[in-house]
């Protein structure tokens, strides 16, 4: 597995390694005028951006094979080394947008190319995040506080912040629908698991697109403002019900099967009766339930979140170079 993700972040790093050679040395004025200079050499900023992806990516290789030498085999998926990984492969995909974004906001044609594209790698995106924070998203930590405070300062700021950037009229509603696809998607195996199912994001993405496309598009801050907390209340008001009530579904007897892989843990654990239970949501240090003071800040990030997401999407969306 280690090595499938090292050699997916070699592939983005040669292709975008060509493409910066391609534009300095091969490239016509127009091309290197509209690209971005680094070290001497010209290209996409979306490249240079997996480039450094790519290189924090193998950087992290011999740190995290002296990580599992050390401490053992994952202990914990947020480690040193695992945060310079998921940092790399971040960038891998941030820039693969950049490069979609680039190209259709340089290419005057309706519809727009490469909008499902977008999509589909903030779909990546959501997945490779929601990865990160598996270990406290499992179905049997959703009737905590600390789950929904993460999920409402990650997920609104892609959700709302690609959307705001792809001219894809139901760009949320995509995002969620290619994140689901790509967590969802089962393999049968003999050792390792899949993962617990994916987080019914795309409810409130549905929301949030039905809200963006009621409000349109408008410059000046007040409506920035006013979509962004809009977005966050409708986020959590949605999200917050729907993950609750399914959670308790996903950890019931009704759910071992191979569609909701309930009841499928990692090979070092001894399944029984605290599988199909919430966990230690009385222990107020290491899982605090959700109070209404944890839920209340759960929602001022969402409005938080939405509002950087927001921001970055209005500045993603005029990414030219």
């Amino acid at each position: 597995a280690h090595m499938a993700i090292y050699v997916g972040g070699v592939l983005g790093g040669l292709s975008c390694g060509w493409l910066v050679l391609k534009t300095t040395f091969f490239g016509s004025a127009e091309e290197r005028a509209g690209s971005v200079r680094c070290w001497g050499f010209r290209g996409p900023l979306g490249a240079w951006v997996v480039i450094w992806g790519s290189f924090a990516m193998l950087i992290s290789a011999p740190f995290d094979n002296w990580w599992h030498k050390a401490y053992g085999l994952d202990v914990q998926i947020i480690s040193p080394p695992h945060s310079v990984l998921a940092a790399g492969m971040y960038g891998v995909a941030l820039g693969a947008m950049l490069l979609v974004l680039r190209h259709q906001n340089i290419t005057h044609k309706e519809p727009p190319p490469g909008r499902g594209m977008l999509a589909y790698v903030a779909g990546v995106l959501i997945a490779l995040v929601a990865t990160m924070v598996i270990e406290y998203s499992f179905p049997n930590h959703q009737h905590t506080g600390r789950f929904y405070k993460i999920s409402c300062g990650i997920y609104p700021l892609i959700l709302v912040g690609i959307a705001r950037a792809t001219k894809l009229r139901w760009a949320s509603t995509a995002i969620a629908l290619a994140y689901m696809s790509v967590i969802a998607i089962y393999n049968p195996v003999d050792h390792m698991v899949p993962l617990p199912f994916p987080l019914l994001l795309v409810l409130p993405a549905i929301a949030l697109d039905l809200l963006r496309n009621w409000t349109g598009v408008r410059r000046g801050w007040k409506h920035h403002w006013s979509l962004a907390l809009l977005s966050g209340c409708l986020f959590f008001a949605i999200f917050l019900p729907v993950q609750w009530k399914f959670s308790k579904f996903l950890i019931s007897p009704a759910a071992d099967n191979w569609f909701f892989v309930g009841n499928k843990w990692e090979y070092g654990a001894r399944v029984g009766e605290w599988c199909h239970e919430f966990w230690d949501v009385t222990n107020p240090k290491w899982n605090p339930p959700a109070t209404a003071a944890s839920l209340g800040w759960a929602l001022l990030l969402a409005m938080g979140s939405s509002r950087i997401g927001l921001a970055l999407g209005n500045w993603m969306a005029k990414v030219k170079r």
